[in-house]
């Protein structure tokens, strides 16, 4: 394959890590918590093993848009939204993670989980019980909870230690190399919509799609025109 084919590859690679991301930030529109992905792109340049430099495309790298999406309204005692910085902590099989999904119910041993069933931790990191006969669930200012008027926890707000390590694992879930106290407002009875825009998302995914099939197509060109070249030397 010539040289050209190699760059068209690199680029053809890319576009598809991209309509990937595309795909599951329109799966994602509608779920709590969730924020969107974007693709970086970046040049590559190989020296050719002494002859002249190539030039490739390399897009392996997403970026996790942490825009502040719009807030609903539930009602619910345990649902909470963030406005601002920050997620909550929670323990998973894999360690502790981020979220900003914040649905949460009382667990069988009165643990407040997640709907995954992850413990969600307190602001010194440790898990949150809740009374099992509590009715009535407040908020404080400061993040305080409170069951029938009685301080339970403080809900901690934790952000990452260095921010170009925020990873996104899996749905609304992170993970950085560290944990610290983050800024921001704890809002009861509401929950925090997806960042994304669906209708954006389908026309970044169009325009995508027709990149990928016109590299296609110049592929297929240069594939007719080498096996023409064979057969004319060949004769």
């Amino acid at each position: 394959m010539n040289a050209s084919g190699y760059v068209t590859l690199s680029r053809q690679s890319g576009l598809l890590t991209q309509m990937d991301a595309i795909a599951n930030n329109i799966a994602n529109a509608s779920t709590t918590g969730f924020k969107r992905e974007g693709t970086i792109f970046a040049e590559f340049v190989t020296s050719g093993g002494g002859g002249p430099s190539l030039s490739m495309g390399l897009a392996n790298t997403r970026a996790v848009d942490l825009q502040q999406a719009a807030t609903r309204a539930t009602g619910g005692d345990l649902d909470f939204a963030i406005e601002g910085e920050g997620f909550f902590l929670v323990q998973t099989p894999q360690g502790q993670n981020l979220t900003r999904a914040g649905s949460f119910t009382p667990g069988a041993d009165g643990t407040l989980q997640t709907a995954q069933g992850e413990a969600v931790l307190d602001a010194s990191g440790s898990p949150i019980l809740m009374p099992p006969e509590a009715k009535n669930i407040g908020l404080a200012q400061d993040g305080t909870l409170s069951a029938d008027g009685a301080p339970v926890a403080k809900l901690g707000l934790w952000g990452p230690t260095d921010p170009l390590t925020l990873t996104h694992l899996q749905g609304t879930l992170f993970s950085a190399s560290g944990y610290q106290p983050a800024e921001g407002v704890v809002l009861q009875g509401q929950l925090e919509d997806s960042n994304v825009d669906p209708v954006a998302e389908v026309a970044k995914m169009i325009s995508v799609q027709r990149a990928y099939e016109l590299g296609q197509s110049f592929l297929d060109r240069e594939d007719d025109r080498t096996r023409a070249v064979i057969q004319t030397l060949g004769r």
